[in-house]
């Protein structure tokens, strides 16, 4: 069985700078900050995912795997 993975972004640490959005399609643009598109992910996009976690300056990205 394939992993699944949680992504969150905590709204209240982002400050909009979009550097997730260049590395990770799974974030876009939301106002004056950014969204998930997918809340759940499979392994298969856990590299970008991660990517985006890792270069977010504030912190604000989680990428957490879900235990089945």
């Amino acid at each position: 069985l394939m992993a699944k993975y949680k992504v969150e972004v905590d709204i209240d640490a982002c400050i909009g700078c979009r550097a997730c959005t260049v590395v990770c399609d799974n974030f876009v643009p939301n106002n004056d900050k950014v969204k998930v598109v997918n809340p759940i992910i499979e392994q298969a996009d856990l590299k970008h995912n991660k990517e985006a976690e890792e270069g977010c300056p504030v912190s604000a990205i989680k990428v957490t795997k879900i235990e089945e």
